[in-house]
């Protein structure tokens, strides 16, 4: 049996896959899928393991073999996306085609560095579906793999891709494809090999012609992020702040324009475009992001001072220049001036979720000073119990504080509560992969050590990654139920970028 994984977690591919024999029996069962998918009124995208379960339960409500599990795998994703797909224009599309639809040993074609260059001798379908494609203004390949469709996704040259592909080729890159959330539809080929292989190229053309005339842009962040980059350089801080007429103000904006990636004023700014649609950013979302950074860089001034840190973004820290009782100073100051942005927008809610997650991640913090003045030997819930207090709320916050600036939707809250623990710890866990070898205490590491004394090193990390895959599946399932296409793509993404390896 062959196994297709999603971020370590295996889903089983049964050999020898099955697909419907004759045209009529593919088309009657895309047709059947069709409904069954249409009842469940679900969103995409969804992990492979709900792509799975959905296969699963198809099988046994409709009693079919479930040797099919690929192909019906494959066909269900096509479903949840084709009624988004057609609603995006065609010249944000791509066409992919696999190189093995020629005829072997007669194709005229060259590669270049993008794929095949058709001759259009007329022996195959290809060239007849890149000019249909051309028609409608799509974009077309002849390639093998999706790297280049993530590329092109990535660079905001296409929203979405049609595929066509052998299933063996569509395990491989389902991964791929549902982590990066792309809006896409998949065409397996009708056989396997590599050469003169077939494909229903009247199922290609019907989805190439998806049309809808309500056209759709799906949100592109790239500009959210170059804006928050804006807002934190010297001369947007002054303007929000104000000129410092004092050293300790100084210190704080020059502290505030270091670097980082600023994931908390992101994750705010894009939960609520996400949400709302809206591409420009109100004072209330400026005001908020700058906040919650604010927030973030007084708790690193205050964890390079207990933890004794000299360095941090590769320059001296502020307790290293100034030394620790001013350092105290510049952090708290921060902290002030974050309360202080936040009442300026007249929506306490703002307030109150700060402060929830100030004292919760002060609590993780006393926790773990206490460990520091009274080492011993702990357990994985004790380290998991401090990230939920320390690690978790830095996530949560931004996606709540986005949430409340829409002044609505407050219904998501359990279901981005979930899914920031989730993720949160897997991303803790990663960060004390990463710091393997320097056993920092207490830490995931530091607890496994202590329940398998006998571990290797090797052993540590197979047990840090497969807890890591876990937390992520579970960040994932926490969407299950979301129902907002944008948000839903967007912390799909969002978990890919801070999780990847």
């Amino acid at each position: 049996m062959d196994e297709l994984e999603e971020g370590g977690n295996k889903v089983r591919m049964k050999e020898p896959t099955h697909i419907p024999d004759t045209l009529q029996k593919r088309m009657n069962l895309r047709k059947t899928l069709r409904g069954f998918v249409q009842a469940k009124s679900l969103c995409p995208p969804v992990s492979l393991r709900q792509l799975e379960t959905l296969a699963k339960e198809f099988f046994s409500e409709k009693g079919i073999d479930d040797n099919m599990l690929p192909w019906i795998m494959v066909e269900i994703n096509n479903q949840l996306w084709v009624d988004i797909i057609a609603t995006i224009p065609s010249d944000r599309r791509l066409l992919m085609l696999p190189k093995c639809l020629s005829k072997h040993g007669e194709c005229r074609g060259e590669y270049d560095e993008y794929g095949l260059l058709c001759h259009r001798c007329g022996r195959c379908l290809i060239p007849d579906l890149q000019d249909k494609a051309e028609q409608l203004g799509t974009l077309s390949l002849v390639a093998e793999g999706f790297t280049q469709v993530i590329e092109l996704i990535e660079n905001h040259v296409v929203d979405a891709v049609i595929g066509v592909s052998c299933l063996d080729s569509l395990e491989k890159a389902f991964p791929l494809l549902v982590s990066h959330a792309v809006p896409g539809l998949a065409i397996p080929l009708n056989d396997d090999g590599c050469i003169n292989t077939h494909v229903d190229d009247s199922y290609v053309l019907e989805l190439l012609s998806l049309t809808n005339p309500e056209q759709h842009t799906l949100l592109q962040y790239e500009a959210t992020r170059q804006q928050i980059d804006r807002w934190f350089s010297r001369e947007e801080l002054e303007c929000v702040f104000g000129h410092p007429k004092d050293k300790t103000s100084q210190v704080c904006l020059d502290w505030m324009t270091r670097g980082g990636r600023r994931w908390r004023p992101y994750l705010l700014c894009a939960v609520y475009q996400s949400i709302t649609g809206e591409t420009l950013l109100n004072e209330d979302v400026h005001r908020a992001a700058v906040a919650v950074e604010c927030f973030h860089k007084a708790s690193l001034i205050h964890d390079d001072i207990e933890d004794g840190d000299m360095t941090r973004y590769d320059q001296p820290t502020i307790n290293a220049l100034y030394g620790d009782a001013y350092a105290i100073n510049v952090g708290d100051a921060l902290l002030g001036m974050g309360y202080r942005l936040l009442t300026q927008s007249n929506n306490m809610e703002l307030v109150r979720l700060i402060a929830e997650a100030h004292t919760s991640l002060c609590q993780g913090q006393g926790q773990e000073l206490k460990w520091i003045a009274n080492p011993r030997p702990v357990g994985l819930d004790f380290t998991l119990d401090i990230i939920r207090y320390k690690t978790v709320p830095a996530f949560e916050v931004s996606l709540m504080l986005g949430l409340a600036c829409t002044g609505n939707h407050q219904h998501l809250r359990p279901m981005l509560h979930d899914y920031s623990e989730a993720l949160g710890i897997a991303y803790q866990l990663k960060d004390d992969l990463e710091d393997v070898s320097q056993d920092r205490s207490p830490s995931a590491v530091f607890a496994l050590r202590h329940e398998h004394p006998d571990w290797s090193e090797e052993a540590v990390k197979e047990e840090l990654n497969r807890m890591i895959d876990q937390y992520k599946q579970q960040a994932l399932d926490a969407l299950n139920d979301l129902d907002c296409l944008e948000l839903k793509r967007l912390l799909y993404q969002v978990t890919e970028k801070i999780l990847k390896r």
